[in-house]
């Protein structure tokens, strides 16, 4: 496990996900088995957005999240997208005041994978001043943090080596679209973030992102 400090009171590590598969990347496009989860503080709130506890440096992660629990509290998470509970029941069984927020619209699916303990809907203001931001696909949520000029995407922007792009049009469920994915992450954009924060594919300057 590495945690990396992306700017002050920001940081990011990855996580092998015990999920995926080699289907799940094909022909350059898809989701790697790494996956990315972010951690902010900001004034007295830690929030943790879509957190997945590394196997096999279990113990390292839990000093490094009790250090920082003991310094600012119970954390906050934020969850993008319902498949990205992750390891979230996990951190609400250890932290006494921890909460979990899911976009509403997505609420019930999160509630089968991880117990909910608010909701949020679009342009709501939560811990850490992080702005929510109503997409399209699978009813996501991104996550605008004004202290860093920064969006935080979970399915419908994905980074790889040389690029970042929306996901794939395979991905869409009945009755979502292309042109519905893109003008949604195009209001998201609206915020003039200067990186993008991608769960699948790390921090991203934003002008790899072309629409």
């Amino acid at each position: 496990m590495e945690i990396q400090q992306i700017a002050p009171q920001l940081w990011w590590w990855t996580a092998p996900h015990p999920d995926w598969g080699p289907p799940d990347f094909e022909s350059g496009q898809g989701w790697e088995r790494d996956v990315s989860c972010y951690a902010l503080v900001e004034g007295d709130d830690l929030v943790l957005f879509d957190p997945l506890v590394p196997a096999g440096d279990e113990e390292r992660f839990w000093a490094a999240l009790d250090g920082d629990v003991e310094h600012h509290g119970p954390p906050t998470i934020l969850i993008s997208v319902f498949w990205h509970a992750r390891s979230s029941a996990e951190i609400l069984d250890r932290y006494e005041g921890a909460e979990l927020f899911s976009h509403e619209p997505a609420g019930s699916e999160v509630a089968k994978r991880v117990p909910v303990t608010q909701s949020f809907a679009d342009g709501d203001v939560l811990a850490g001043g992080v702005e929510a931001i109503a997409l399209h696909h699978m009813d996501e949520a991104a996550f605008w943090l004004p202290s860093h000029r920064a969006v935080l995407f979970g399915d419908s922007v994905l980074g790889y080596d040389d690029r970042v792009e929306l996901s794939p049009a395979s991905w869409l469920r009945e009755g979502e679209s292309v042109e519905e994915v893109e003008s949604s992450v195009s209001r998201a954009l609206e915020h003039d973030p200067q990186l993008l924060l991608l769960t699948h594919g790390g921090p991203r300057p934003r002008s790899q992102l072309q629409l």
